[in-house]
């Protein structure tokens, strides 16, 4: 008996992983600074190193056109996700932009999962995902509640169409492996290699070429979390199941706002603080029952 809790205990403190990585990266990257695409560069970076290590011990069985397709639309997407999601925590910041980036991921893979892969086949299944998807949608709109009466130096509305996109960019980058039937250990390198590719042409494009400054290669410890957060996350599933080391993984989301509001010492008055933290129990409990509908 105890050495089935101690194996269970360990299983959820592996799960906990990708939730503190994926929750500092952001609050790492805006403590370091540099331009958003700095930010990125570095992790794109870090990916790259940490996929060829992990390669000499998981390497694909074969290549094929679907793991190469499948692998550069994955890249391509992450990059623009990221790029626009690090562009909006210049706009509105961490604290609010990481529960509507959370809460809008969430929804967009449930729905793909229900509507596209047929996860929910029993009526349960869709009555606690609907109302899931209702916790989320509120959370959402409660944490991007502003106090109009409050000067900021902020463009509420921009932020929000910038973080809308990066979303759909992070759901495609979710859900491309499963369209192609890859295996996620398989698309970390080929990915990894389509994330720097697509960097080095955004920066050639760019009139300030200077993507390979002191910023970015300071900005790869921004890279270490997210590489860290992004292997515990497959291994998390492995070991507790996909509906546990999901929807753990979620609670990134909380490391990430508290992060913003504690560290980064982002301002809300006392109204707007109430209306986010209340946003992110929502989003939260809507995480933990989607997981449970995966079961």
């Amino acid at each position: 008996m105890m050495a089935f809790l101690k194996e269970k205990f360990m299983g959820y403190l592996l799960a906990l992983i990708p939730a503190l990585g994926w929750g500092f990266q952001s609050i790492v990257m805006q403590k370091i600074g540099g331009k958003f695409t700095n930010k990125v560069m570095g992790m794109a970076m870090t990916t790259f190193v940490f996929a060829v290590i992990i390669f000499f011990f998981k390497h694909p069985t074969t290549v094929n056109s679907n793991l190469i397709i499948g692998s550069f639309l994955c890249g391509l997407f992450w990059i623009v996700g990221q790029l626009l999601q690090v562009k909006a925590f210049d706009l509105v910041g961490v604290s609010m932009a990481m529960p509507v980036s959370t809460g809008e991921q969430l929804l967009g893979t449930t729905l793909m999962g229900a509507l596209y892969f047929h996860e929910w086949q029993s009526g349960w299944q869709f009555i606690l995902g609907i109302g899931a998807l209702a916790f989320i949608i509120v959370g959402i709109y409660l944490t991007t509640y502003s106090n109009e009466k409050k000067e900021k130096n902020i463009n509420l509305k921009s932020g929000l169409i910038v973080l809308t996109i990066s979303s759909l960019g992070l759901i495609g980058y979710a859900v491309i492996p499963r369209i192609f039937d890859l295996n996620s250990w398989d698309i970390l390198l080929p990915q990894s290699i389509a994330m720097l590719i697509t960097m080095f042409i955004i920066a050639g494009v760019q009139k300030n070429r200077k993507i390979l400054d002191v910023k970015t290669w300071q900005n790869m410890v921004t890279g270490i979390f997210f590489a860290i957060a992004n292997i515990a996350i497959l291994f998390s599933n492995e070991v507790n199941g996909v509906a546990v080391g999901y929807t753990l993984s979620q609670l990134n989301v909380i490391v990430a706002t508290l992060g913003g509001l504690l560290i980064l010492h982002e301002k809300k008055s006392k109204r707007e603080l109430f209306f986010t933290l209340i946003g992110l129990v929502l989003i939260v409990v809507g995480a933990i029952m989607i997981g449970a509908t995966k079961e």
